[in-house]
């Protein structure tokens, strides 16, 4: 039977791991999700639930907008009046917080994530 040299078994372990860790941390940005739901109340009182938005990009809510919005990712949303995530009249909104509009105000049309 062949002894196992256990220095080489450990090197080998080590390298292995290291070597994962990198290839891991390479990917991470792709495919991340902003874990839980965002969910949103349209003006005719409709409840939609986005669940597990991607950190990257806008997301676009309904046509009509939204005057009610519940963050119950783990991370931050902005809120936008466009439907192109640009534009003035931004609202931030922190995990596990909701947003109602003002009547006076326009519709919330899309959010991207805070990362």
């Amino acid at each position: 039977m062949p002894v196992i040299d256990n220095r080489r078994r450990r090197l080998g372990i080590a390298a292995g791991t290291a070597l994962l860790t990198l290839t891991v941390a390479g990917c991470s940005g792709l495919g991340r999700t902003a874990v839980g739901p965002v969910t949103y109340k349209t003006e005719r009182n409709a409840v939609i639930m986005v669940n597990s938005p991607l950190v990257r990009g806008c997301h676009r809510l309904a046509p009509a907008g939204a005057k009610e919005v519940a963050n119950s990712t783990l991370i931050d949303i902005i809120l936008y009046r466009t439907r192109d995530c640009t534009g003035p009249g931004t609202t931030y909104l922190a995990t596990t917080l909701t947003d109602v509009r003002a009547p006076s105000s326009l519709p919330w049309r899309s959010f991207s994530t805070v990362h």
